[in-house]
């Protein structure tokens, strides 16, 4: 530590001499730095911290470069190895004079450069985001087309580009340069695992702006994913297993982003889509999984939707799901359900479903314990069933399938299933309109919970539960009235007429089951103790015109009945 501590204090006078990178002393004291820092990195920052020679370092980068220069990038790099040696880093002012040199034609310089500003901002997303606003990406983008022949300066760049990817603020910066195509080239070069999960993992947080994405696979990522896929499906070596899964999850990833996406469907001609189809059948659970989730991003619009169903698709989902549903992968299930509910949206592909038989393989899962699978289970069934009536009735008068839906209707530590339960049970009465289906709700115990659905906040949930409730009324008053008593519907309807906040459907709605529920004896006397005819009646000034004409109705009815 003497000798570190006399090169400091030469360091000091030297670097206030007119020739200072060229000097022999300079370059002898910066050696020394470098070999205390190799025989002990934290006691030899700490001196030089406490020594003040931080403050000489922007001084010795800003001069004419020389072979000082990436040593003394080097010893900041080594300093700012240790957490507590970056922030005097940058109170020193060392980032401005580091970005500059990032400009050097010496290599050396620039690998150092990008280790010291690397080890500097590492894990601080402040620090990188100045980074990017002195445009520092744009820079190490040219670097790396520049050097791709030199492997330390490519990992490098591959290194900050994964920092810095990870911020927001950085894809804007990245689309408006060449990076996908710098790296899918990149990627083409190389044999080794290892550098090939560094370019994935640039990869991977890049591909999810939808503009790169369009720039990914233009520039023919697809193509090398699909050869990964290719050469590592039968591998049983661990690094085959996880480029396997990283190459497919990048796949599905650029999937996501709706130009790339119709760029590789291509009407349903596209070679990329037939490969990817060709993984759902796969004894790979990897690839099944992938090749589902491929399917349900490529089902985004009803074109696309149309065309797979017409061209068998379906078949080779239920296919798949059938292979899992005894002790079945979960995300495989999961992700073969979203793609039959995304399929399910057009009208025209519901009756042909139904026809393929997709209601019975999904009903198959009603005794998943699942939550994730439930939620698209209850999904896909009821985005089948709806507009088709005879479907309803079917899956409405299913005793097992009402009994489960009621008792998730009660998931309370799974809002999405539980909401999901509720809608499909108040569809099921909805787009049936039969008499055999509210009787089997009603004894099932759904009754309750739709009228619970009533104080949704989601005013769409609010609508449906009152329409079911309506045909509940209409359909069945006299089964239905014991329940309607005992989950407070009256007062519940009293609530939904007196705020202001409800929508004018809300309000028309209610009115229409005040009305049904008249025809009861216990329901129309709560109706009267309430004093309905004062909400009503005001609402006969409502802007809304079908609100104001069905309260004149319901005003009408409730002087009748009184």
């Amino acid at each position: 530590m003497d000798n570190l501590s006399d090169a400091l204090e030469k360091l000091k006078l030297s670097s206030s001499a007119a020739d200072r990178t060229g000097d022999g002393v300079t370059e002898s004291c910066v050696d020394c730095l470098l070999k205390a820092l190799a025989h002990n990195n934290t006691e030899a920052s700490i001196k030089m911290r406490d020594m003040g020679v931080l403050s000489l370092l922007p001084v010795l980068l800003t001069g004419p470069q020389s072979s000082c220069t990436p040593k003394v990038a080097n010893i900041i790099a080594e300093l700012a190895k240790n957490e507590f040696m970056r922030s005097p880093c940058v109170e020193a002012g060392l980032i401005p004079p580091l970005v500059l040199l990032l400009s050097s034609l010496d290599q050396e310089v620039l690998l150092q450069t990008g280790r010291a500003l690397g080890n500097i901002c590492y894990d601080s997303h402040s620090l990188q985001a100045q980074l990017i606003s002195m445009g520092v990406i744009p820079t190490l983008v040219k670097l790396l087309g520049l050097h791709s022949h030199n492997t330390a300066l490519t990992d490098m760049c591959l290194i900050a580009f994964g920092n810095l990817a990870e911020l927001e603020s950085s894809k804007e910066q990245f689309a408006s340069t060449n990076i996908a195509e710098e790296l899918v080239q990149l990627f083409k070069k190389q044999s080794e695992h290892e550098k090939k999960e560094m370019i994935f993992e640039v990869l991977a947080p890049l591909a999810e702006n939808d503009v790169i994405k369009l720039q990914l696979v233009e520039a023919g990522l697809v193509e090398c994913l699909l050869d990964v896929v290719a050469q590592t499906v039968d591998g049983d070596r661990e690094e085959d297993v996880a480029q396997l899964k990283t190459a497919s999850d990048l796949m599905v990833l650029l999937l996501l982003g709706d130009e790339s996406m119709q760029k590789l469907f291509e009407g349903g001609k596209g070679s990329v889509f037939q490969r990817v189809l060709s993984w759902v059948p796969s004894h790979n659970h990897q690839l099944q999984l992938a090749g589902a989730l491929a399917i349900a991003n490529f089902a985004r619009n009803d074109g696309n939707c149309i065309h797979m169903v017409d061209t068998g698709i379906v078949q080779k989902l239920l296919d798949l799901l059938d292979r899992h549903v005894d002790e079945g992968n979960v995300t495989v299930q999961h992700a073969a359900l979203s793609a039959l509910r995304n399929l399910a949206i057009p009208v025209v592909n519901k009756s042909k479903m139904l026809s393929a038989g997709v209601s019975d393989v999904v009903l198959k899962f009603l005794q998943s314990e699942m939550p994730p699978v439930q939620f698209k289970l209850l999904g896909t069934l009821r985005m089948l069933i709806d507009t088709q009536a005879e479907a309803a009735d079917q899956l409405g008068t299913n005793g097992k399938l009402v009994e489960r839906l009621v008792e998730w209707c009660e998931a309370k530590d799974h809002a999405g299933v539980m909401g999901e339960s509720n809608r499909l049970l108040s569809a099921l009465i909805r787009h049936s309109k039969s008499k055999d289906v509210v009787r089997t709700v009603i004894q099932g115990g759904g009754v309750k919970h739709l009228v619970t659905m009533a104080t949704s906040e989601h005013m769409i949930m609010q609508n449906e539960a009152l329409v079911a409730l309506g045909l509940i009324a209409a359909l069945d008053l006299v089964a239905a009235e014991k329940d309607f008593v005992g989950s407070s519907l009256v007062p519940v309807l009293h609530k939904l007429l007196s705020d202001e906040r409800s929508a004018p459907e809300i309000k028309y709605n209610s009115m229409i089951l005040v009305c049904s529920v008249m025809g009861s004896e216990p329901l129309s006397r709560e109706v009267q103790g309430l004093a309905f005819i004062d909400v009503v009646s005001r609402l006969r000034a409502h802007d809304n015109k079908t609100v104001s004409h069905q309260a004149s109705l319901t005003e009408q009815r409730l002087t009748a009945q009184s």
